[in-house]
């Protein structure tokens, strides 16, 4: 035996037994998956026991935040409005009496007196006022100068140390230059309540009067005014411009009148009949001024009043 073949065979020996120690594995299977270990259960800490909530502390009564002078005046009007006065008109009586009511009417039946109904309850007699006020204004119950002693009622216009009046009455009047059976109408002379140009009818006339301090009551004239003002020189002549106004005025109306007049007899005196005469188309310039020059004489007599009222607060 050769020396290869004797070293093959000592290694066959050798190899075999190590070979029959080794687990036989089935061909073409895949090793079994590792066994997993069990893992020990996690431990649960035990939920703590629920604690009594607190409890709460009782709400503190807050001041309101104070409200700025400039947002009070920006706040809604409504918001502001005083609370309902059921007492805003008076009656005086003329026994001192002072009667209070939120609504005050004069009523003028057709039969019977007139009377003042109080909140629609209190009945008064005209007669027994001696002052009252509703919506439209303030009224007194007195006497005029130069009239009968019955009492007329007389509306409030103006207040102060010289305090204006005024009354409205439905008057016939037949002349056709309006001149008014009353000195000539407001201030004296003829223009505007008298009216002008009119071939007669009834008209409603605007009478004047003022009182001075609560005194009298007294036409509302030029020469009134002067002597109840001598205390203001300022009065005196704007009253003094309202007195040349005045005869310029007058001067007007004579003037007027006597065109017209011999301007209607020479259109009847012609010989052909009846033609218009000159004298009457003379006559509308002479017309025309009193309504010019009666705005410049009320005016100056209306700021007179108006400066001694406020001259003597």
């Amino acid at each position: 035996m050769s020396f290869r073949s004797l070293s093959l065979l000592l290694l066959c020996t050798v190899a075999v037994p190590a070979l029959a120690q080794q687990t036989p594995r089935e061909l073409n299977t895949l090793p079994g998956a590792p066994r997993p270990v069990p893992t020990p259960p996690a431990t649960v800490n035990p939920a703590p026991a629920a604690t009594p909530a607190a409890p709460a502390p009782a709400p503190t009564a807050v001041a309101p935040p104070a409200v700025p002078d400039s947002a009070r005046r920006q706040a809604p009007a409504q918001a502001q409005l005083p609370p309902a006065n059921t007492t805003r008109y008076a009656v005086g009586l003329k026994n001192g009496q002072v009667l209070r009511g939120y609504d005050v009417e004069l009523k003028q039946p057709l039969l019977g007196r007139t009377f003042v109904l109080v909140d629609g309850q209190q009945r008064l007699d005209l007669n027994d006022v001696r002052y009252y006020e509703d919506e439209t204004g303030f009224y007194v119950r007195t006497t005029l100068p130069g009239r009968s002693k019955r009492e007329s009622t007389l509306r409030r216009d103006r207040v102060g140390r010289i305090s204006l009046y005024s009354i409205t009455s439905q008057q016939y009047m037949n002349n056709p230059y309006g001149y008014s059976p009353y000195g000539m109408g407001r201030y004296g002379y003829g223009y505007p309540y008298g009216g002008y140009g009119g071939f007669g009818g009834y008209r409603t006339v605007r009478q004047e009067y003022f009182s001075k301090d609560n005194g009298p009551i007294q036409d509302l004239s030029i020469r009134n005014l002067q002597l109840a003002t001598t205390d203001n020189p300022g009065a005196q002549q704007l009253l003094a411009n309202a007195r040349r106004y005045q005869r310029i005025t007058t001067l007007s109306y004579i003037g007027a009148g006597g065109l017209m007049l011999a301007g209607v007899l020479s259109s009847f005196g012609g010989n052909n009949g009846f033609s218009v005469s000159p004298l009457m188309y003379a006559a509308i310039p002479l017309a025309v001024v009193p309504l010019v020059i009666g705005g410049k004489q009320q005016n100056n007599v209306r700021q007179a009043v108006l400066l001694y009222n406020r001259g003597n607060l």
